[in-house]
Parts: structure tokens; sequence; C-alpha cells
């Protein structure tokens, strides 16, 4: 394994903020689930034991003078807010003395870098340029997403969860959610230290070689059954779309109403807000890693290739 070469990716300015995020993110989830099993635990001892909440809640939670809906913002609230301030004021004061921002000289029309990467919060959707067409992957899907979380609030009718850290109250928007999230580093992650000159795959500690040439043969679906004709293929695509949208969307249904989950929850949504929910969850959270799985692994580039746009 070439270190000088890992050294190179992440010592780059630019790239210091993604070696951050992969250290905080899995920190801070671990933190925050940590919190929601002991949140968890203790909603347990209070339903299987009404009469703690009168007569142990000093011996779980002693900081409290008496059991109540409410609590002191100071010093609870702001005091850690303030000391969050402070923290987050030195590091990034630390940050821009130490660190150079990453500016070059001017473009030059003459000379492409290569590999030529977006900035790191960009880097994602260069990652799925290489899945779907531009439009879709530029501006379809970084719509939807953002659509989505918007809409998400108006699909979510829990009312519990809310204020505090829990798992099993809200095991459907964390589970959402953290995919989702996840799977976006995950994206950020491959652009950065995986995707090499001429955006080849590199894996981490392997040299980048721009010489390099790669014999690799990325058919579309229509190709790969010997279906040559347009509208044939066409068929085909849209005939493996549906396909693919009743598939999960039978596997989604089965897993919201599984027994261990809140089956109530799954019983007061509407008719419209299930079917919001489903197509946002089918589209992004299984779509996505779908097609880098079929383009990654079975070299399969488009499923529906049509004369205005492919998928």
């Amino acid at each position: 394994m070439d270190w000088a070469q890992i050294w190179r990716i992440v010592s780059v300015p630019d790239n210091v903020p993604i070696t951050l995020i992969a250290i905080l993110v899995p920190f801070y989830t671990w933190y925050g689930l940590r919190q929601a099993v002991a949140t968890d635990r203790l909603i347990d001892k209070l339903q299987a034991d009404p009469a703690l909440a009168k007569t142990g809640h000093r011996k779980i939670l002693p900081f409290l003078p008496e059991w109540s809906r409410e609590v002191p913002v100071w010093p609870y609230l702001l005091k850690i807010e303030f000391l969050a301030a402070i923290i987050v004021t030195l590091i990034l004061m630390i940050w821009s003395i130490t660190l150079n921002a990453p500016l070059e000289e001017p473009a030059n029309p003459n000379f492409t870098m290569n590999p030529s990467k977006a900035p790191w919060y960009f880097v994602g959707l260069q990652e799925m340029l290489v899945y779907f067409d531009p439009w879709f992957a530029g501006v379809v899907l970084p719509s939807l997403i953002v659509v989505g979380l918007m809409v998400f609030p108006y699909v979510d009718t829990n009312p519990l969860g809310l204020g505090y850290y829990t798992i099993k109250q809200r095991v459907i928007p964390l589970f959402s959610f953290g995919f989702g999230f996840f799977l976006w580093l995950l994206l950020i992650f491959i652009g950065t230290f995986v995707r090499g000159p001429g955006w080849m795959w590199f894996w981490p500690g392997q040299p980048w070689d721009h010489t390099r040439v790669i014999y690799e043969v990325n058919r579309n679906l229509p190709d790969v059954l010997g279906i040559h004709n347009l509208w044939l293929g066409g068929i085909l695509g849209v005939l493996a779309i549906a396909i693919f949208y009743a598939g999960a969307g039978w596997g989604i249904h089965k897993w919201l109403t599984k027994p261990g989950l809140n089956r109530t929850l799954y019983e007061r949504t509407s008719l419209l807000q299930y079917a919001t929910f489903q197509f946002f969850a089918i589209t992004v959270l299984a779509g996505l890693p779908a097609k880098m799985i079929l383009r990654l692994v079975f070299r399969v580039h488009y499923v529906l290739i049509t004369p205005w746009f492919n998928i």
C-alpha cells in the first residue's frame, strides 16, 4: 500500500473537511445512538413500572428536582450552546490560519487537470455522473433529494420521539434519513479517495498511474440481452424499471408492516402520504444503490435507452 499516495490525497486542503467527516460522523452517530438506547431503556422502565416516575426519578435523572415536562433553558441548553460556539470559533480560526484556501492559478483552456474534481460538497454529484445521464444526475436526483427532505415532515405523522433521542419510536425516519445520509457520504468518499486520473477506480493506497488503460466493457441492458431494436429496447427498459419499482415497493411495504415496528403508524398514514414515501424511498434510497451495483459489478450502464434521455 502506498501510504504516500494516501497522504497526498488526505492532506489536500480541499479534502480536509472530508477527512474530518470520516472521523466525526461515525463518532457522533455512535454517540447519538448511545443516547437513544439509554432513552429507550428509560421508557421501558417507566412503562414496566409507572410508579417509578414518582418514587425513583432521583435515581434515574438526579439532576432534575422533580419530573417535569419543562427543563430550564439555563444552564442545560445555553451553557452547552455557548461552549460549542466558542470551540467551533477557535477551530475555524486555527483552520483558516494553518490551511491555505484551495485556490490555484486562473483557468488555462490549454490545460485540464487530471483528475479534475469538483469541490468536496459537489464531488458526490460528479460521482453520480458515472451512473446516470448528466440531466438526471445533476438536476433530477438532487431536486428529488431536496424535495424529499421538504416533504418528509408532512409524510411522517408519528407524534413520538420529538425533542429527545430514541430509536424504537423513530425507527422508520431514523433508518430512512440515516441510509440516505451515509449513501451521500459514500459518493463523496468514492469521488475523493477512490477516483483517480481519468476518473478511473483506484483503491486507497493504489498508485495513480496516468498511463493506465482499462478494458472494461460497459453495456446497456438491451445489449446484454441481445436486443438492438430501439423500440424493443425501450419497452424492455420500461418493464425492468416497473419490475424494480414493484419489487422494491413490496419489500419496503413488508418492512413497514413488520410486527416489530409500530404498525399503528402505517395504519393512520393516508394513501397519499404512503405513496409519497414509497416513491422517494424507491427512487432515491433504493434506485441509486441499485444503479451503482449494476454499473460497478455487472458493468451495465443504462437500463432505459430513449432518443431523449437515458436512465
